[in-house]
């Protein structure tokens, strides 16, 4: 299937040793199906990066390569997985842009742990939020407002997601944010999803 674009719109999904493949994977996946230009984007300057299962994938590009600029992405998308989680969480200039994209309107989103980077860095006070069940104490404890029944929640320009198991939900939650409700509806007829 080739890649038909239908938005100027990017999105970057990130990538730090030890994320949970799905969770990325899936993301992307959606983003392509829909038409939606997407960058895997590596955290180091090694473009292959292994998954908390050592499946090794090759990232499209590196914030440390010359000329990345966070700036050039829409929406900023955190995978969940451990040790993925907390090597995003310590990838300063990530965390800097995650806090201007918020401030500025434009979307972050986060899956499973990876919804506790967001709330830390206090984009989630106030909003809406769901996160893994072991994290979801981190999410309330700064400020959000739990949702624990809901498998992706969308409050504003912030989405925020569960698990492995809501990975689909969570990519069309951010699909939705840039192609018509039939492109969305088309995606989801291609990949069998029941609602």
């Amino acid at each position: 299937m080739a890649f038909k674009q239908l938005t100027e719109k990017r999105v970057a999904v990130f990538f730090a040793a030890g994320f949970e493949e799905v969770e990325a994977i899936a993301v992307v996946d959606l983003l392509f199906r829909a038409g939606v230009p997407c960058d895997m984007v590596s955290i180091t300057d090694d473009l292959q990066v292994a998954s908390s299962r050592d499946v090794t994938v090759v990232c499209d590009r590196s914030i440390e390569e010359e000329g990345f600029d966070f700036d050039d992405y829409d929406m900023l998308v955190l995978p969940g997985g451990i040790p993925g989680m907390p090597n995003l969480r310590a990838c300063e200039p990530l965390c800097d842009a995650l806090v201007k994209h918020a401030a500025e309107g434009r979307g972050v989103a986060a899956i499973c742990a990876s919804p506790s980077i967001l709330a830390e860095l206090g984009i989630l006070k106030g909003k809406h939020a769901t996160a893994n069940p072991h994290f979801q104490d981190v999410v309330a404890e700064h400020g959000a407002l739990l949702e624990p029944a809901k498998k992706a929640v969308t409050d504003g320009n912030v989405i925020t997601s569960q698990g492995m198991a809501t990975a689909v939900w969570f990519g069309l939650e951010i699909v939705k944010r840039y192609v018509p409700a039939e492109v969305v509806e088309h995606v989801k007829e291609g990949i069998v999803l029941m609602d």
